[in-house]
């Protein structure tokens, strides 16, 4: 359980590399309403 071991979080991070131990982090796009409404504002 260290750096070596690729199905450990600390294993992933050391690899560079994404799994189900070490889940990335979703990033939420605008719905069209939402940017609409930017819109009108400026």
């Amino acid at each position: 359980m260290g750096k070596g071991d690729i199905k450990s979080k600390k294993g992933k991070i050391s690899n560079n590399s994404y799994g189900a131990r070490r889940k990335r982090k979703i990033k939420k796009r605008p719905t069209v309403e939402e940017k609409l409404k930017i819109e009108k504002k400026k």
